[in-house]
């Protein structure tokens, strides 16, 4: 046994989607500030999707559409560079589509950055395809950078936990709020409307079991302390009859918001679940989902 203190999960290094919208410009920024607060590199993707096309595509298309891809690249880069000279940044032209091309890049130890609206008119639908399907299918972190890019910093990372498994993520929520000297709130919704005329049908019951959630929430913020003694964290338990709802309000006055994403029924594809798909969509500020397996791996280090 020893006194020190136990060691904590490394951010890894950041993968950026680029496909030249509106949305992927402020996402490519926004992965760079992310990469620099770490110190360490940016890697910007373009997934051209060639090895599809090429069932097909003319030989002449196919080219064309390598060309752009590497002309967006350099653009990206060169933009990204001026504002921060002293970041490592490499570029990937990648022949996988999206999801594929960004899972590959990121590994099991990077970070995906991806926009919330793609190209073209129907962005739910971009969103649905590219952002949602990373999130959903990827074995590393998923940032959506969603809210008003103009918005004052809130000095917080909120971590919407539910209970003490939830340990593994949050960790990587605390070593995001350290990285940015921020405040780390814990945030965990009690649904009554969950309880009533199943599991308890007395008020006092329902006090007992806010009490306890309390307590849980109190106890997982004291364990994420072991790892980040100088880590300034809160813990608060919000009442509400919608768990998405109240998270979406939340998500108003903090920087980032991270979740773990849910373990999969057994049996079924990858998928997310009702609170995370609403916070993609609706939320107001860049929403992290951590999957499982890396959560686990965290735990477990």
């Amino acid at each position: 046994m020893t006194s020190e203190t136990p060691a904590r999960p490394e951010l890894g290094d950041v993968v950026v989607g680029v496909d030249g919208s509106p949305s992927g410009r402020r996402a490519a920024l926004w992965a760079a500030d992310e990469a620099d607060r770490r110190s360490r590199s940016l890697r910007l993707v373009h997934a051209a999707d060639t090895d599809r096309r090429a069932l097909f595509a003319h030989a002449d298309t196919l080219q064309a559409v390598r060309e752009a891809g590497r002309d967006l690249l350099i653009k990206t880069a060169s933009t990204v560079q001026e504002r921060f000279p002293d970041l490592a940044v490499t570029k990937e032209l990648s022949r996988q589509e999206p999801v594929a091309g960004l899972r590959a890049a990121a590994g099991h130890g990077g970070t995906i950055v991806v926009g919330n609206r793609g190209l073209g008119g129907f962005s739910a639908l971009m969103l649905g395809s590219v952002g949602l399907g990373v999130a959903a299918r990827a074995e590393a972190p998923v940032i959506v950078v969603r809210g008003d890019g103009d918005r004052p910093e809130s000095g917080s990372v909120t971590a919407a936990v539910h209970g003490a498994s939830d340990l593994g993520w949050l960790l990587v929520a605390a070593a995001e709020a350290d990285a940015r000297k921020a405040l780390l709130r814990l945030v965990s919704v009690w649904n009554v409307l969950t309880h009533v005329g199943s599991v308890v049908s007395m008020l006092d019951d329902l006090d007992e079991i806010a009490r306890q959630r309390v307590h849980e929430i109190k106890a997982l913020a004291d364990r994420v302390r072991d790892f980040y003694p100088g880590l300034d964290i809160s813990h608060h338990v919000e009442t509400g009859t919608s768990t998405p709802g109240t998270l979406v309000e939340t998500s108003a006055h903090t920087d980032l918001l991270v979740m773990g994403r849910e373990h999969r029924v057994l049996g079924a594809g990858p998928s997310l679940g009702r609170v995370a798909h609403t916070l993609l969509h609706h939320a107001h500020c860049p929403v992290e989902i951590v999957p499982p397996a890396f959560a686990t791996r965290v735990e477990e280090t």
